[in-house]
């Protein structure tokens, strides 16, 4: 399958050439969708200061160099120098046709890379909230987008699994017992875990400044005693260290299953990883003079990276006490990444307050020579999920919204509409419906917009059937298979040539040409809101395309054939569209 606006550009970009001299044969042709046209190419009015003439007469002269024939039925040059290009309707015809032929749907197969991923990111005995909704959805739309295109895409879930709150995790475990009721919370409500933890600390805390003597003030001196024997390797406390790791993977694993994720225990990188190169990041950086002692701490100080009054700002990778931070462990991270997995491009799916961290970390790393130049990191930002007042959403009480708590809200929000719309169906029908629905919504709603941008969480909007939505999208999957299924017809059968007689029926065949570039373009940006915006449109021109040209009832058989493969092909697209997304397309709504 051809995208259209790449063969335009070359076929303008000749014409330059041929028109104004070889000179200009590598110039841009400045090819765009239009509402005049399909097509404008803008390149005489960029081009015609240079050689001196009015953009008219250089268009025109393109025009007159032009070998676009068997492409395009009509070229004209309109306004002050633009070049209006419309398409055969045969030449889209025949395009959408191979669609059905081509497994990739016109999906282009880009030059393999190594790309380590960055997302997610729970903490261990912590359970997941809102905020990891949007770098877990994100961050996997995106794995699943490369790997289509033919990069090797190395996910990493760098889970927060270490450092000072485990000693009163594990001094904790140790007092309610390993076996116990409490214990089991860690896999079932790891924060009502770690909120007795941190409640006995809090007071243990206050009763050592207090000057109370007793059990209460001595879990604070052994958490403590704790964590120095976790970073020297002791083995018990390993022990009771990976037990608590484990239990969070029971229930990291049951938030991935219910949300759709290709994450797996296989893909876990978390702090611990790199622990044992901490020590050597910093001695290197010392010894290169890159890293320096302030105030008992060793830090990094960059020219570019100042505060108020043209202060430097510090990336401290070992505090005044001799422990690490987070600096530490992400240069450590990338330095893994790049020697080890080999990245040609690393990608981390983190929240937008990290920016200046990252690129601290990112410039430091290529001062120490740690980060090659072919080497490219990017940060995609992500902000913030709000609530209807406009702030963070949150629960009534002010603490974060369990992410659980969210996900299962969506899906009896969906089996209920479900209940009412389609009481025919049987229970569990209705129930795996409400699954793909309830969980579909809340995804799309998220990658649906810029993922550096705020939006307000709504469940009545999320769960609309009209409008940029997850159902509205899913619902026209589910229409399409109706129609196979009236007609006795597998979509897979639907393989005749397509014939453009309706001007919906053109407007779809364009439509669908355009899958290609946009996964290739949502791959290179790294924007998932983009494929939602494409699968919108598309699912908008086959309901226009359906609501005027009848195809079951198709007075012709021929006519009938080519509205089956268009509808064929719709289907493939939108199913794939959605698998990218990470969301389920029912059989029926």
């Amino acid at each position: 399958m051809t995208d259209p606006q790449h063969v335009l550009s070359q076929r303008v970009q000749a014409a330059l050439g041929a028109a104004l001299g070889d000179d200009f044969a590598d110039a841009d042709p400045v090819i765009r969708p239009s509402q005049f046209a399909d097509f404008q190419c803008n390149a005489p009015l960029a081009l015609a200061k240079r050689v001196g003439r009015k953009p008219r007469e250089v268009a025109t002269e393109i025009v007159n160099c032009l070998d676009i024939g068997d492409m395009c039925r009509e070229v004209e040059v309109s306004g002050p120098g633009f070049i209006n290009l419309t398409l055969r309707d045969d030449w889209i015809a025949a395009q959408a046709r191979q669609l059905l032929d081509d497994p990739r749907l016109g999906v282009p197969e880009q030059e393999r890379q190594n790309i380590p991923i960055d997302y997610s990111a729970p903490n261990v005995a912590k359970e997941m909230h809102v905020g990891h909704l949007r770098t877990t959805v994100v961050g996997d739309t995106l794995a699943r987008t490369l790997e289509f295109l033919g990069h090797n895409v190395i996910r990493q879930n760098h889970i927060g699994d270490w450092g000072t709150p485990f000693g009163m995790l594990i001094e904790h475990l140790l007092d309610v017992g390993e076996d116990s009721a409490e214990a089991e919370l860690l896999k079932s409500d790891p924060n009502a875990f770690y909120q007795a933890a941190r409640a006995k600390f809090d007071a243990a805390e206050e009763a050592a400044q207090a000057g109370g003597p007793g059990p209460v003030s001595d879990f604070a001196a052994r958490s403590r005693a704790r964590v120095v024997a976790l970073q020297r390797g002791d083995p018990a406390t390993l022990r009771l260290w990976r037990e608590l790791v484990d239990f969070s993977k029971v229930y990291f694993n049951k938030v991935y299953a219910k949300l759709g994720v290709t994450l797996t225990d296989a893909d876990l990188a978390g702090e611990s990883s790199y622990n044992d190169m901490l020590g050597a990041v910093c001695d290197e950086l010392e010894a290169k003079g890159i890293a320096q002692v302030s105030d008992g701490a060793l830090c990094v100080f960059l020219d570019e990276f100042t505060g108020r009054e043209g202060r430097p700002v510090p990336l401290i990778i070992r505090k005044s006490d001799g422990g690490y931070g987070y600096g530490t462990t992400d240069l450590a991270t990338l330095k893994y990444r790049v020697e080890e997995l080999k990245a040609d491009r690393i990608i981390y799916v983190v929240g937008a307050p990290q920016n200046l961290h990252l690129r601290m970390v990112y410039a430091s790393a290529r001062e120490a020579g740690w980060l090659p130049d072919h080497v490219v990191p990017t940060h995609v930002q992500i902000g913030n999920v709000l609530g209807e007042d406009g702030k963070i959403l949150r629960t009534r009480s002010g603490r974060s919204l369990r992410l659980m708590a969210l996900l299962d809200e969506a899906i009896e929000r969906a089996a209920a509409v479900v209940a009412e719309t389609r009481p025919d169906l049987d229970a569990a029908t209705r129930d795996e419906i409400a699954q793909d629905v309830g969980i579909g919504a809340v995804k799309y709603a998220d990658l649906s917009v810029a993922h550096d941008s705020e939006y307000v969480f709504d469940f009545d909007r999320m769960l609309a059937l009209n409008g940029n939505t997850g159902p509205y999208q899913q619902y026209a999957v589910a229409r399409i298979r109706s129609i196979f299924r009236k007609g006795g017809i597998s979509p897979e059968d639907a393989t005749g040539d397509i014939n453009i007689g309706h001007s919906t029926e053109r407007t779809l065949a364009l439509t669908l040409l355009g899958f290609g570039p946009t996964v290739a373009q949502v791959g290179d940006e790294l924007e998932p809101h983009r494929l939602c915006s494409y699968l919108f449109d598309l699912a908008q021109a086959f309901t226009s395309f359906y609501e005027h040209c009848p195809v079951l009832r198709a007075e012709e058989e021929q006519v009938r054939d080519s509205r089956l493969a268009l509808t064929a092909a719709t289907l493939r697209t939108l199913v794939q569209g959605l698998e990218l997304l990470g969301v389920r397309a029912p059989q029926q709504m």
